[in-house]
């Protein structure tokens, strides 16, 4: 039984806790949170065991089992400057098997444990620090944000302690840029529970990046807090429960959704919506036309979309992924010629176009485009036929300056190495690399 100063945490007397300096202000670290503390263990009979005091402050993440339970019990109510007693029974600490050689099987614990400090959770995809969570009011509610599903929130945006932004938003997971919430915060959202309160430490790249925000008064590459609670959120979307009939529906709306994007100029959130179309669709493509149809359609809006973003490399792959489907689709080869002509693929380029005009000889834009691809064409082999032209005609003044005219010299009975001579050279060259002139 606990006595008067000490706390139960477990509720059966197997963790109870006694303060022995009270800690600084209300915040206590949350399952995720980095803590760092120091700590010295004694059995029941006083003898220590083991104690940081001497080493380096002890760290671990907060509530992921990397501890003994009473351990992540009681630091989980701790506050930054605390000093407390921890008695841990058998059943929260090693168990029947104890730790030998220092701890006996069926030990009781008794830890006194100073709280140092502790970081928030960091939520960012590559784990460098740059989402940091710290949990203010937590929620026992398991639903969270997942893809497509709907969220409602209540978000601020603070910047060096000036609140920039204060509003309610609802949105579809994933697509909050269309209405300024920016990545930093989505990305903490889907790792909130329904009436959960978190402050979001966001670094530039997933806040207001190189460009800052003007009307928010942020400059480049500055990071931002927001305080976000999460009211209401809908269910994930169980796609393996799916039928194909329903994968083919539910893929046909992110194809309406990536087209309206994509009639707000919304490049990036078209793609994505596309994206998520094709993850949806069915595996039948090859049997179904229908599948087929819409994998195509999507093929080739993302290819637009990207060449509408200048990323014509991009652009061209999903041009041949139409190409694989539908070997003679138009729009797919018209677009990838004008890929590979802004690349500089020239003789791609004409082919593509050509092949187009074969399949619709009354094709204008495609003839034009001929046109061009042969004149840049040309153009780009009368810069080589020069390019080598200069070359010879500067190894040949090399030649003559280096070395000392002698009568035995084959030039002496051919007469002087001459600037025609130099382009015919090169002519002679290109000729044996197959280069046609246009």
């Amino acid at each position: 039984m606990p006595n008067e100063n000490q706390i139960d945490l477990s509720g059966d007397g197997g963790v109870l806790k006694e303060i022995l300096k009270e800690g600084q202000g209300t915040e206590t670290p949350h399952t995720g949170c980095t803590v760092s503390l120091h700590y010295t263990g004694r059995l029941v009979d006083g003898t220590e065991f083991d104690s940081s005091i001497s080493r380096e402050p002890f760290e671990f993440p907060l509530g992921k089992g990397n501890v003994i339970k009473a351990f992540d019990m009681g630091v989980a109510t701790m506050k930054r400057g605390e000093r407390c007693f921890l008695t841990c029974a058998p059943n929260y600490a090693y168990g029947a098997a104890g730790s030998p050689p220092t701890i006996p099987p069926d030990a009781t614990l008794i830890f006194e444990l100073e709280m140092l400090n502790w970081k928030g959770e960091d939520l960012s995809p590559n784990q460098d620090g740059s989402i940091d969570r710290t949990i203010l009011e937590a929620s026992d509610k398991k639903r969270s944000p997942s893809d497509g599903a709907f969220v409602k929130a209540h978000i601020s945006g603070t910047f060096e302690g000036r609140m920039f932004e204060e509003r309610d938003v609802e949105f579809d997971y994933g697509e909050g840029s269309a209405i300024g919430i920016i990545e930093g915060v989505e990305i903490a959202l889907e790792k909130m529970n329904i009436g959960e309160t978190s402050k979001i430490k966001i670094q530039s790249k997933y806040a207001f990046g190189d460009k800052g925000h003007d009307e928010f008064k942020i400059p480049p590459r500055s990071t931002v807090e927001y305080t976000v609670k999460l009211i209401d959120c809908g269910k994930k979307l169980e796609e393996w429960k799916l039928s194909d009939e329903e994968r083919l529906a539910e893929a046909k709306a992110y194809k309406e959704k990536g087209t309206n994007y994509f009639k707000k100029e919304n490049w990036s959130l078209a793609i994505k919506m596309y994206n998520k179309c094709q993850s949806l669709l069915p595996t039948n493509a090859d049997t179904n036309e229908e599948v087929k149809k819409v994998k195509i359609a999507t093929h080739s809006n993302i290819a637009l979309c990207h060449q509408k973003s200048n990323d014509h490399f991009e652009a061209k792959q999903e041009c041949n992924a139409v190409l694989a489907l539908d070997e003679n689709n138009v729009k797919a080869l018209y677009r990838r010629g004008q890929c590979n002509l802004t690349i500089n693929e020239l003789d791609d380029a004409l082919e593509d176009f050509q092949k187009v005009i074969q399949l619709e000889p009354n094709n204008k834009a495609a003839a034009n485009q001929v046109i061009i691809c042969k004149q840049k064409i040309k153009e780009s082999k009368n810069k080589e036929k020069k390019l080598y032209a200069n070359m010879f005609t500067k190894l040949a003044a090399n030649d003559k300056e280096d070395e000392p005219v002698r009568e035995t010299d084959v030039l002496s009975k051919c007469g002087e190495w001459s600037e025609e001579d130099a382009k015919r050279e090169a002519e002679l060259t290109l000729e044996r690399d197959n280069i046609i002139m246009i």
